[in-house]
């Protein structure tokens, strides 16, 4: 269930990448959490991430994105459950089809 992912280590206080935006969905109503999230993603730069919070799996927002955008993000758990997932979602560099900013 893997796009192009990117591995956490312990060591990753050396790798210098900037903080993400973060989107607790747990505080948006349902009906506006997925709007939202591809409207965030649509306003990232190149390269750019967000990090998604959730209180379970995001499996079916994965699958939205597969199909929307496949090829044009990565998709990194950062901490997955049981009671707290984190997902950081970022717009892969160098796919860009020309129409975005």
């Amino acid at each position: 269930m893997r796009e192009v992912t990117r591995s956490r280590t312990a060591d990753s206080a050396t790798i210098s990448e900037a903080v993400p935006a973060t989107i607790d969905v747990r505080t948006i109503a349902p009906h506006q959490r997925h709007d939202q999230i591809f409207s965030s993603f649509n306003g990232l730069p190149q390269g750019g991430a967000m990090e998604l919070v959730n209180d379970h799996d995001p499996a079916p927002l994965y699958r939205q994105f597969k199909s929307n955008f496949h090829g044009l993000f990565t998709w990194d758990y950062l901490e997955q459950g049981p009671e707290l997932w984190r997902v950081r979602i970022g717009k892969a560099p160098g796919n860009c089809c020309g129409s975005c900013s």
